[in-house]
């Protein structure tokens, strides 16, 4: 087949999921294209090495590749993000669509909405058969951004209400990153024979089980420490304030150490907070690179993954869950819906409410009494629910089968 993938993030942004599709799809004998933007997630700067032009055709990993011109923006401000989003749609829309001429199927990345634009075009030109992979719901979306008092905006609800639903009836299927997705999507109107449960994968040769880099734990000066790891994004929709409040109450933990890692809109809050706290047991690293991240994953004993409390959180299932799975560590859920339940009945860690200090203090606490013993056993069962849902082989055989009708 001639595939045509849309993203408006690609590599070397830290959004692995096009990517591992391009390069598994061309394996399988597939012709693969891809339209995205010029990589500025998660800072909203253009990554050094690109200068930004309308449009560039390069090959990334052996995949050709178009990147169009885009605002680069990923701050507080609404403007700034929708004219991040709306160029991108733009732009995409004028010089995107050519790059896939003769494709048979179209996989999308399917947040921002505003990716329907680009979509719309490409099937009205080449007919090919669109499969829509939603990775973010809205407008839930917008509230979980911080973005929520725009839906006050009686006439921008509407708007995008009408825009998604004309986006859903284009599309020929929907794969939905969790079964709560599914059941929202019928519930507003959308066929269930157009929705499949397709979760998402992560590059697996990056993240998959290996033994301590002791040489950067040595490097982050934790060697010796139980260290707790959250590796992501630091914006509003992660509640990370939580862990940084819980950190202060462990300080009769000798042992226990907390890494985060990466960059995001609230680093700067959350650094300031740390530091007016005097956390000793505390250590931002910055963004760190998506090629090293398996020697990071490995230094920490156990994961934490957060999600605020908002309806979107209860049905998505945030990417690090995966990953952390895959690595075969045991991970620590601050949320509600599907990310606290793979945890729950996988067994590969603890789960507390959002902003629960009491619930996350405990949970730290029990990891930190589990013993390395028993925290290996909880990764190797992290290891097996990855491969039992989530592995790359099975992920990329469902997305296939959409595309192929």
């Amino acid at each position: 087949m001639q595939i045509g993938l849309i993203s408006q993030w690609y590599e070397p942004e830290p959004a692995t999921v096009p990517s591992v599709l391009a390069d598994q799809l061309g394996k399988r004998g597939h012709s693969v294209k891809v339209v995205t933007g010029f990589p500025n997630y998660p800072e909203g700067r253009i990554y050094p090495g690109y200068r930004l032009a309308w449009r560039l055709d390069s090959k990334v990993s052996g995949v050709p590749v178009r990147r169009v011109a885009l605002f680069p923006s990923h701050g507080h401000s609404a403007i700034g993000r929708l004219a991040n989003y709306g160029s991108f749609a733009a732009t995409a829309s004028l010089w995107g669509y050519s790059f896939l001429k003769g494709i048979d199927g179209l996989w999308v990345y399917n947040s921002p909405p505003t990716v329907g634009l680009p979509t719309w075009v490409t099937k009205a030109r080449y007919r090919p058969r669109v499969v829509l992979h939603i990775m973010d719901l809205w407008p839930e979306s917008l509230t979980a951004s911080g973005f929520g008092s725009m839906l006050k905006w009686t006439w921008l609800k509407r708007v995008l209400d009408q825009w998604l639903q004309r986006t859903y009836e284009h599309a020929d299927s929907i794969a939905c990153t969790s079964r709560k997705q599914i059941d929202l999507l019928m519930r507003r109107g959308v066929p269930r024979a157009k929705l499949s449960y397709v979760p998402l994968w992560v590059d697996e040769k990056l993240f998959h089980p290996v033994e301590t880099d002791l040489r950067l734990a040595a490097d982050l000066g934790v060697r010796g420490k139980i260290v707790l790891l959250y590796a992501g994004a630091i914006g509003e929709p992660q509640g990370l304030d939580t862990l940084i409040e819980v950190c202060g109450r462990l300080t009769d933990e000798p042992a226990f150490h907390c890494l985060i890692a990466g960059s995001g809109a609230a680093a700067l809050r959350l650094r300031a907070r740390a530091e007016e706290m005097r956390l000793t047991n505390l250590s931002f690293l910055g963004r760190w690179p998506i090629t090293d991240i398996t020697r990071l994953m490995s230094v920490g004993d156990v994961h934490f993954v957060s999600l605020r409390a908002d309806p979107l959180a209860e049905i998505a299932m945030p990417s690090k869950v995966p990953a952390t799975l895959a690595s075969g560590r045991p991970i620590i859920v601050a949320a509600r819906g599907e990310a606290a339940d793979v945890v729950s009945r996988s067994g590969a860690g603890w789960a507390c409410a959002p902003g629960d200090q009491d619930g996350l203090e405990a949970a730290i606490r029990a990891a930190l009494s589990a013993g390395a013993r028993r925290l290996r056993e909880m990764g190797g069962q992290a290891r097996r629910a990855y491969e039992a849902e989530f592995a790359v082989a099975s992920g990329i055989d469902r997305v296939e089968r959409l595309l192929a009708g």
